[in-house]
């Protein structure tokens, strides 16, 4: 069998202001052909944030008539610790509404807390996230992080309730433990060495689990600064680094043997 690749795209808006003139926040409307090329017959799995589903709906109908799975990534991109319990359920409320009245999805099981904001003092999310029925979240690092990170977790996956946990999967590079799959790391870090984390987990029967975002492929978006980077201009930079070779990364994992499968269906897989 295949190795499998649980490829995820994050939409959301890029993280600027800038003053004075327009720019363009998300990049999801004019790379969705970009997308079907890459992918093909393959589907994969988009986590949604409300507000861009409001702002972009006829992308999301896109999205899910092209058969890719809609999931959910809050309504407004608040992480876990800024929210409460009540909060969070009344913010994925609007966040389900938003992605149903865009598309006629006949199940929300997927959840991921923005910038994996998931850690053991915001573990109360698992409950509410139960409660609502969604069946698997996809939010934890586990490794440490400058800004979220649960180390301990561990690389496999783990049940809170009714909620299984998909943590990203993380490799060692040097001092650093990081999710080479996932986003920046997967345009910055070197094609060999990457290609030999895919492989390795290959060998372990284990699937890649990482996250991309639309601007993770946009090349031509104008640079400005991100306000998650908190004005480090090496971070920014970061966050445009190799875009251009971002899917001819991709199909370097393709020419490796993987296959691209939706969340929901993996965790229907998992005992």
């Amino acid at each position: 069998m295949k190795p499998v690749f649980l490829f995820s795209v994050d939409v959301e808006e890029f993280d600027a202001d800038p003053p004075g003139r327009a720019f363009r926040r998300t990049s999801l409307p004019g790379l969705l052909e970009v997308y079907a090329r890459w992918l093909g017959d393959q589907k994969a799995t988009f986590f949604i944030v409300g507000e861009v589903a409001r702002k972009f709906p006829g992308a999301i109908r896109a999205l899910h008539e092209a058969g890719h799975e809609l999931a959910c990534h809050t309504d407004s991109h608040r992480r876990l610790d800024e929210m409460s319990p009540g909060e969070l359920r009344r913010d994925l409320e609007r966040n389900r509404e938003a992605i149903l009245s865009a598309a006629p999805v006949a199940e929300i099981a997927g959840f991921r807390a923005p910038v994996l904001s998931m850690i053991p003092s915001t573990a109360w999310a698992y409950e509410v996230l139960g409660e609502m029925g969604f069946s698997y979240s996809s939010s934890v690092l586990p490794a440490k992080s400058p800004l979220y990170g649960w180390p301990e977790f561990g690389a496999v996956p783990r049940r809170f309730g009714r909620v299984l946990e998909l943590p990203v999967t993380i490799g060692r590079f040097g001092p650093l433990v990081v999710p080479f799959a996932a986003g920046t790391y997967f345009r910055c870090l070197p094609a060999a060495w990457l290609l030999r984390r895919f492989r390795a987990c290959a060998r372990l029967g284990d699937p890649v689990l990482g996250y991309f975002h639309p601007y993770d492929i946009d090349a031509a978006q104008e640079r400005v600064m991100n306000r998650g980077v908190r004005g480090n201009p090496l971070l920014n930079a970061l966050l445009y680094f190799n875009r251009r070779r971002t899917i001819e990364r991709l199909n370097l994992t393709l020419q490796e043997g993987f296959r691209i499968v939706p969340y929901r269906e993996y965790v229907r897989s998992v005992p």
